[in-house]
């Protein structure tokens, strides 16, 4: 499967890819907040912060601490926000670190802030940061693979692109953002368009000129599910409870699209989707009825194909999946891998599990995980 025109931005990523007034236009609706913090849903960190009137701190979704009362939260899309509305950063689930709560180990994490702790500038050498955070090099590259699945210099790459990105957002021009990013020509650029924009500088900066999406929304069993779709195929679906939240989220993961609701012309390509919700054909990345139209890495594209194997019904831990993609050190990549799939349904991350088996976070809510899980296991015995 080759990658495709449209580059999804992670979610754990999502923050400090988009600038703060698009994570404003983001922000999910009070009621799903509010879900979502009764949930304790790891899948919402990132995309909102609460607040507590009474304590004066503020909080990621999924945090431990004694659940407030829904009349004092407050919500915010970003920590800032919070923090300039008075609040303080909960020492419990220490939210300005949010990042580190989907599952990477502190030298990691440190690498990470390390490489980027120079912006644009000749970032530090791999030897440099390993030993700076105890690693021997060929250690560190390890870990890098193991649970961001890529190495030092792919990941470095990726985060050049997402500045480059960010400033043409922010209105720079073409050359300043490119030479901001690091990159040492405009040629480079340019050469790596479709991996680092899915079109060209220019159209970007002008706000995604000619990346257009269509969108429908239909009931299913399921709650409200969205499809999105550019002429090349589908961009993304989503499983929700109200029809704006999952219009929020579909601008959040493409913020400089042409977005359009269009019930008519994705009609056929409905169908195809609830197909697979409703398990009356199975999944399949190049399925002629349900194109996809998104961006993956190699890895990503490992893990998401490996998905559509499991029988319907059936689960896998991530560490049976990575073993199965060859990557048998790589279990919580897959779990990031499937948490990144934008695709519900058609790509079934649903059907992958915890160690012990248990259903773990799920994007769109673990009720709606577990039932999925119920209604296949329920059509296989018949």
């Amino acid at each position: 499967m080759t990658q495709h025109s449209l580059s999804l931005p992670t979610l754990a990523l999502a923050s400090k890819t988009h600038p703060d007034a698009l994570l404003a236009d983001a922000l999910p609706d009070e009621a799903t907040c509010w879900q979502a913090v009764q949930r304790r849903d790891r899948g919402y960190n990132g995309r909102f912060w609460f607040s507590v009137r009474t304590t004066g701190v503020y909080c990621l979704p999924s945090c431990a601490a004694r659940p407030p009362l829904r009349r004092n939260v407050d919500f915010h899309a970003s920590p800032d926000a919070a923090e300039a509305a008075g609040f303080r950063a909960c020492k419990r689930c220490k939210p300005r670190d949010w990042q580190a709560d989907v599952g990477l180990s502190k030298p990691v994490a440190q690498a990470c802030k390390l490489f980027d702790s120079t912006d644009g500038d000749t970032p530090p050498s791999l030897a440099e940061v390993a030993r700076k955070v105890g690693l021997t090099a060929g250690a560190l590259s390890k870990r890098f693979i193991a649970e961001l699945g890529v190495n030092p210099r792919d990941w470095l790459a990726a985060r050049k692109r997402q500045r480059f990105r960010k400033a043409l957002r922010e209105g720079e021009g073409v050359a300043d953002a490119l030479y901001g990013a690091g990159y040492g020509s405009p040629s480079r650029v340019y050469e790596t368009s479709d991996k680092a924009l899915g079109m060209t500088p220019a159209t970007y900066a002008k706000g995604g000129a000619g990346a257009h999406i269509d969108y429908t929304t239909v009931d299913s069993d399921y709650g409200r599910v969205l499809v999105a779709a550019t002429q090349k195929g589908i961009a993304a679906v989503f499983l929700g409870d109200n029809d704006r939240a999952l219009e929020n989220d579909l601008k959040h993961d493409f913020p400089a699209a042409d977005i359009t609701r269009n019930d008519d012309v994705l009609a056929a390509r409905v169908k195809g989707v609830l197909a697979r919700l409703y398990g009356r054909k199975p999944s399949a990345l190049d399925a002629a009825d349900v194109p996809l139209d998104i961006v993956g890495t190699a890895f990503q594209w490992k893990v998401w194909k490996e998905l559509t194997r499991i029988p319907s019904g059936e689960t896998r831990t991530y560490g049976e999946i990575a073993r199965r993609i060859g990557a048998p050190s790589s279990a919580r990549a897959v779990g990031r891998a499937c948490a990144t799939n934008q695709a519900a349904g058609v790509i079934p991350c649903h059907r992958a599990v915890g160690a012990s088996g248990d259903l773990t976070g799920y994007r769109w809510g673990v009720a709606r995980k577990e039932r999925l899980l119920a209604d296949e296991r329920r059509r296989s015995n018949t």
